[in-house]
């Protein structure tokens, strides 16, 4: 018996009223989802909890059964790790966007239109690696770009530890009992980072930060990718925004010595894949996402058919229809998720027996294109194969799951444990 445990990023959603009262999944054209949820049983959960609007981060830790006000590291530490950046207890870490950079310290857009490529923002990168020295405190750091406007840093003293205990620069995210939490009516300003308590470390950490961001202002301005840029009447990719600090590697209990089942992990974002590294999985690697969901997800079942008799347990994330949430975009939402159901669980479905597994579809958080951030929303849950009896419901949407024996689940770390029992049934 398998366990495949598809993860689709920020597929929850609201109704919206140009589709006619109807979420995004909802609206899509999934009849592969639509059959496990006939098959299984269904209902909804809440990633983290309620009232929690979390960061992917945050969510993944608890949908892989870990409370994350126990084990949360920081973003930051997942995304250097994912990165394969080395870190160790002391040094700082921390998520990055390029983003762009108005007078009097406005963002005109923290991820630089999504126009960023890869290739521009590994440009910029080695400018800042190689141009940029920290002179506030005795210091060295290491930058790394990820894919288009992300990025991951590392500070590291070269005297004493650092802390994460500090402020975001920005402004869309703040931190609550130390997590990350989006902030849906920011005002778009640079914020300073200040530390969160008195420590001398946390004062040197905001410190360091703060000199990072203003030197990269001045360093990113004048290089000839941001000229090139301004010619071609692109928004320039100027300045750094950090935000979820971290200074310490957590102490996940491995998966598979709590479970007794190996797990792999076909995830490409260095967010997920850094807290898989940490939960002890065997890594699959993938390229980062394309501009071609449908190729993404041919080759995403590829890997998981050449790595399907090696091992028992297969965490699947799949990154689409997140970014359109996040710009609001309700029509290219609904089509990535049905692209995801035809060529990923379709494709699936055609290849494996559904009673040797337990499939297990669901989302880390919702995106809803009218707030165009993650919102506290519950997400749809399907639980599908090997022996478990189907409930009545008929579809697989936030409305329909509602109506599924699998009730509303409060914490996302209900989960893990409920898809081992069916496993072991």
């Amino acid at each position: 018996m398998k366990l495949i445990y598809v993860v689709i990023d920020g597929m929850g959603d609201l109704p919206i009223e140009e589709l006619g009262n109807k979420t995004p999944l909802e609206a899509a054209d999934t009849p592969n989802m639509d059959f496990l949820a006939k098959t299984g049983k269904t209902g909804l959960m809440y990633t983290v909890g309620k009232g929690v609007a979390p960061e992917s981060d945050v969510a993944v830790v608890s949908i892989l059964g870990y409370n994350p006000f126990k084990y949360y590291a920081s973003r930051g530490v997942f995304e250097a790790l994912g990165a394969g950046l080395t870190m160790k207890d002391g040094d700082l870490a921390l998520r990055c966007n390029f983003a762009t950079l108005g007078p009097n310290k406005t963002i005109i857009d923290r991820r630089v239109g999504r126009s960023l490529t890869t290739e521009e923002a590994t440009e910029l990168a080695k400018a800042i690696n190689e141009q940029i020295k920290l002179e506030s405190h005795p210091a060295s750091f290491q930058f790394k770009n990820t894919l288009s406007h992300r990025g991951a840093l590392i500070i590291r003293s070269k005297e004493k530890k650092l802390s994460g205990n500090i402020t975001n620069t920005d402004p869309a995210y703040t931190r609550i009992q130390g997590i990350g939490v989006a902030e849906p009516e920011a005002k778009m300003i640079l914020k300073k980072c200040k530390p969160l308590d008195k420590t001398e470390e946390a004062k040197i950490s905001a410190s360091l930060v703060n000199e990072f961001t203003q030197k990269t202002i001045t360093i990113l301005d004048q290089q000839e990718v941001n000229k090139k840029r301004v010619k071609e009447r692109k928004l320039k990719a100027n300045v750094i925004l950090t935000r979820d600090a971290g200074h310490r590697l957590p102490r996940f209990p491995r998966l598979d010595q709590q479970y007794g089942f190996s797990f792999v992990c076909l995830a490409d974002m260095p967010v997920e894949r850094g807290i898989s590294k940490l939960a002890g999985m065997h890594m699959v690697d993938l390229p980062p996402p394309s501009k071609n969901l449908e190729k993404d997800c041919k080759l995403r079942v590829e890997k998981l058919l050449e790595t399907l008799p090696l091992c028992d347990c297969f965490y699947i994330h799949i990154k689409g229809p997140d970014e359109p949430g996040h710009d609001g975009n309700f029509n290219l939402k609904t089509n990535l998720i049905a692209t995801v159901d035809k060529h990923f669980v379709g494709k699936m479905l055609q290849e494996i027996n559904l009673e040797d597994h337990v499939i297990c579809v669901t989302a880390d958080h919702s995106t809803p294109c009218k707030l165009k951030a993650h919102s506290d929303d519950p997400v749809p849950l399907l639980i599908s194969g090997n022996k478990i009896q189907a409930d009545k419901v008929q579809r697989f949407s936030e409305k329909e799951c509602k109506k599924g024996e699998l009730g509303i689940l409060p914490h996302g770390t209900e989960l893990m444990p409920k898809l081992i029992r069916h496993l072991k049934e």
